[in-house]
């Protein structure tokens, strides 16, 4: 009798948590069928099957190309993320020093610039250093973009670890990066699991900075939507499109549910410190 009573007590929150899931997925699901469907002026006019997806594959240098070139962009941005944020978010959770509340914040308030008022300069720069037009300037970039957010979550999941942890590393032998390269990485693998995942999903699927600092064949798969669903005549290629949307977005869901345990761990790093 209890259980009943409890599991009436829930019906609530399943239906709201099922509506919401239905929701979300709708969109993906109806893209996903759309994209196999036949439709007036695409690939696939007769019979549901793979057109879109041929002429998808077969646009300009050809979807291989914008994918490889979308996946150098996110590992430049999370390679670059984690390791600034990893070094920075050490500093500022074990180390004291003039003014570290301040930079902290000073920090945290490029989260309220809007990042497309820095892209020319920022065009002028990697035009300085040799990377103009070039994925790694782009995934250096989105990195930067990123560090406000990463920097928070890495200093947190530094906090919520006991120093007792890292000073018995410390009277062992270890010196301070080896005690964060042999125990503490491990120690804070969820926050790192999800800045990296951050900024993966925001270099995959930025549009703004490719669009003002790439050109050509070195476009990302966004990017190269964009110029696909325009075809003769001003005629919109929905199926193509929508082919589109669904390989871009397979990556990013596959991500998220192998992840999503070490996500959802991350972002409980330090709820509980204290």
């Amino acid at each position: 009798m209890r259980s009943v009573t409890r599991g009436l007590s829930r019906t609530p929150y399943y239906v709201l948590t099922g509506g919401l899931a239905i929701l979300m997925l709708y969109p993906l699901i109806w893209t996903t069928i759309s994209s196999v469907s036949p439709q007036a002026g695409s690939a696939q006019v007769d019979g549901f099957g793979l057109g879109n997806y041929a002429t998808l594959a077969n646009y300009q240098a050809g979807v291989g190309t914008y994918l490889r070139n979308s996946l150098v962009i996110s590992l430049v941005a999370v390679v670059v993320t984690l390791v600034a944020s990893t070094l920075g978010g050490y500093a500022f959770a074990r180390f004291s020093f003039p003014g570290k509340d301040a930079l902290f914040l000073l920090t945290l308030s490029i989260l309220m610039v809007p990042y497309a008022t820095l892209l020319i300069p920022l065009m002028i720069w990697l035009k300085n250093i040799g990377l103009s037009n070039s994925l790694v300037g782009v995934g250096i970039v989105l990195a930067v973009f990123q560090l406000p957010f990463a920097m928070f979550m890495m200093r947190i999941s530094f906090e919520a670890i006991p120093k007792e942890i890292e000073e018995a590393a410390l009277v062992d032998g270890c010196g301070t990066f080896g005690a964060l390269r042999r125990i503490l990485l491990f120690a804070v693998k969820p926050g790192l699991i999800t800045v990296g995942l951050f900024a993966f999903l925001a270099a995959w699927n930025d549009f703004m900075v490719p669009l003002f600092l790439l050109g050509g064949d070195n476009q990302p798969l966004p990017l190269a939507l964009v110029n696909l669903r325009q075809q003769v005549m001003g005629v919109i290629d929905y199926g193509a499109t929508q082919a589109g949307v669904v390989v871009l977005t397979v990556p990013c869901v596959i991500l998220f549910l192998v992840l999503q345990r070490h996500y959802v761990n991350g972002f409980m790093s330090g709820a509980l410190k204290g």
